[in-house]
């Protein structure tokens, strides 16, 4: 596709490193647990007009009155627990500096970052390290004294993961998320079974903005999350600020998909919601863009209900010349792509990509946050509408100026050689930001599902299947010579790097984020771990991966990278064909198989190496203030303001956008 003339001139500039950091800002501002807590800042603020800073202060705010809601869909305790920390946080007047008060501090934190008991990723139960009687005069001392709460705090077994991975259990009544009631997994299949037409050609996300309870006649019936129902005093104060928002929008598309997603809000009409989705993808045009609702469907132990999330961020012009190059050969990649032609789409419609800078982030992507976003999800939308990605700039660059910060890194204790950790430092953080953009624009925008396949037909497997999708598309085409003619890749030896961090990832580094003794559960770890050990096994024998020891630590090193690109394209192929034909039993294999299992004895030398760098493997953000700045009467600006106190913003967020 011919480019215009404006994208050819920034070709010239696709290649080029991150700017520097700002010497004078500090990013790494907290540490506790396994978590960093870093600021991002926000450039190209100061260039938007009056307007489109007003337009992004109502977005923020819609998105942070939705905060409460991810809490209680996590586990129906977070709430009542939050509330008491905030009040202990807030009024004890005891001693704050013995240990058990410090150690209850950290529990604290964790439970904030978390929204819940439940770890961020991990999703597993943790328990306060202070003594229980201690936390319970913490509650007496405040009046709030509740013993089923205090006793659900210290039980390990009380819904001891957010969502369950039983391979035995019903992962419905084990999970923790508060999206079902008094009803089995399969009392839940049969009921959406019942409802859903696989004939649709435009098919209902059931299940997305809904809980399931079962009645006093046995009967399930939905209540729907909306304005009147479920999470209703939310939902309004998200709606005013979207209509808000709508006052000031920048065009007649993005003030038309307010006007429905506050329709949808107030009716809970998933036609609604889809018919929102059309008219917000059309928007390609706008510097400020948002997302806000029930959306990802990860958190569900089944693939039906969605977590809320809110994001608002804001185009960079200069960086989105890539993504823009990338959409406007959508098409080429997807005739090219190493899967069954029936799996292709023959027309590859709406496909639009810009690299941005958040502004704020709230619900599941608060403290910690996505680096990449790719919606609307429902499949039929992407074939005939189109989808919109986005890129993450200042948050992978925030992540990178923390690690700066700090003197020791997994890459040169991970790496086998020297010329490995050169090669990665000259080209790694570009081609990853690369990669994110081919999984975010292409990855998951390509494929189609075969007539009659249910979106939902890979039950709880669909998240790592797809999330190993995507990254699969990002992997094979990352080392095309097309993205060197296409003067996005630099160097036709640039993508090595990339692959050599990919495969030290996923079979060994991220390990160090999970207990010992505990499964790999979280759907891009087990995405990771897939892709890696499958290439790992079937590389084998022509030695594409190899194993080495010295000095007592384990490697893993690349000898094959043409080779291991083949492989990328292999299972790419069979895990598209799983979707396509929604094949449960394979794709069901392939995760059990190479996602879940850890070798125990690899394990405890990854964590005993990570351990020894004085790292924490998890990072999050404290999103900036935007100020309003009046004068006489008027406002006149919107000032950006980076606080740099983790329970400060925490505690400011459950007085100003506290609705449940």
């Amino acid at each position: 596709m011919t480019l215009s003339l404006a994208a050819v001139a920034a070709l010239a500039s696709c290649g080029q490193p991150k700017p520097a950091a700002d010497a004078d800002f500090k990013y790494l501002v907290d540490h506790f647990a396994d978590l960093n807590i870093i600021r991002y800042k926000v450039p190209g603020w100061d260039n938007l007009s009056l307007q489109q800073k007003e337009y992004a202060y109502h977005l923020s705010e819609a998105a942070k009155y939705g905060r409460d809601i991810t809490w209680d869909q996590y586990c129906r305790w977070n709430l009542p627990l939050r509330h008491v920390l905030e009040k202990i946080l807030e009024q004890y007047k005891g001693d704050r500096e013995c240990d058990d008060y410090q150690q209850f501090l950290l529990y604290a934190k964790r439970v904030f970052f978390a929204n819940g008991v439940h770890h961020h990723y991990a999703e597993d139960k943790f328990l306060p390290t202070c003594p229980k009687p201690y936390f319970a005069s913490l509650m007496e001392a405040v009046g709030a004294t509740d013993t089923a709460l205090l006793d659900f705090i210290y039980d390990p077994q009380a819904y001891p993961q957010r969502r369950s991975t039983s391979k035995t259990g019903d992962i419905v009544q084990l999970s923790a998320v508060n999206f079902y009631e008094g009803v089995t997994r399969a009392e839940v299949e049969k009921y959406y079974a019942s409802i859903e037409d696989p004939k649709d050609p435009e098919p209902i996300s059931y299940g997305l903005n809904s809980k399931i309870v079962k009645g006093p006649d046995g009967k399930l019936r939905e209540e729907r999350w909306k304005v009147g129902g479920i999470y209703g005093p939310a939902l309004e104060k998200i709606s005013a600020e979207l209509e808000k928002a709508a006052k000031v929008a920048e065009n007649e598309d993005q003030r038309k998909a307010l006007g429905l997603l506050v329709e949808y809000y107030r009716t809970g009409d998933l036609r609604k919601w889809d018919e929102y989705n059309v008219c917000w993808v059309k928007d390609t045009v706008g510097i400020v863009d948002y997302i806000n609702g029930f959306i990802e469907d990860y958190d569900d132990p089944l693939g039906h209900k969605a977590t809320f999330e809110g994001y608002v961020h804001i185009k960079d012009s200069a960086a989105s010349a890539r993504t823009e190059i990338l959409s406007a050969n959508a098409q080429w990649f997807e005739d090219h792509s190493p899967v069954d032609p029936r799996f292709r789409k023959i027309n590859v419609k709406g496909v639009s990509a810009k690299v941005v800078n958040a502004v704020a982030m709230s619900g599941a992507c608060y403290p910690s946050t996505p680096i990449g976003i790719n919606l609307p999800n429902a499949d039929w939308i992407r074939k005939e509408h189109g989808s919109k990605s986005v890129t993450i700039s200042n948050i992978t660059h925030a992540y990178d100026y923390a690690a700066q910060e700090q003197p020791k890194s997994t890459l040169t204790e991970f790496a086998y050689s020297e010329e490995e950790v050169a090669a990665y430092r000259k080209w790694g953080p570009y081609t990853d930001e690369v990669h994110t953009d081919l999984h975010e624009c292409l990855g998951h925008a390509s494929g189609q599902l075969l007539p009659g396949v249910s979106s939902s037909a890979l039950g709880e497997y669909q998240s790592a299947l797809e999330e190993a999708r995507a990254d699969l598309f990002g992997l094979y085409y990352v080392a095309d010579p097309k993205m060197v003619e296409l003067g996005i890749i630099p160097d036709p030896e640039a993508y090595k790097p990339a692959y050599e961090h990919y495969i030290r990832n996923g079979l060994m580094v991220q390990f160090s984020r999970v207990e010992l003794g505990r499964p790999n559960t979280e759907a891009h770890m087990q995405n990771r771990k897939l892709i890696a050990e499958w290439c790992y096994e079937k590389g084998r024998a022509a030695n594409v991966i190899e194993k080495k020891v010295r000095d007592g630590k384990t490697y893993f090193v690349v000898n094959d990278h043409a080779a291991l690109r083949g492989l990328f394209a292999e299972l790419l192929a069979e895990i598209q064909r799983i979707k396509s034909e929604g094949d449960y039993a394979a794709g069901k294999a392939l995760i059990d198989t190479y996602a879940v299992d850890i070798d125990p004895e690899l394990h405890q030398e990854v964590r005993t190496r990570y351990q020894a760098l004085n790292l924490r493997p998890y990072g999050g953000f404290l999103n900036p203030d935007i100020v309003p700045v009046e004068k006489d009467g008027k406002i006149v600006d919107y000032r950006l303001e980076y606080p740099d106190d983790f329970l400060g913003q925490q505690l400011e967020y459950g007085h100003r956008y506290a609705t449940l």
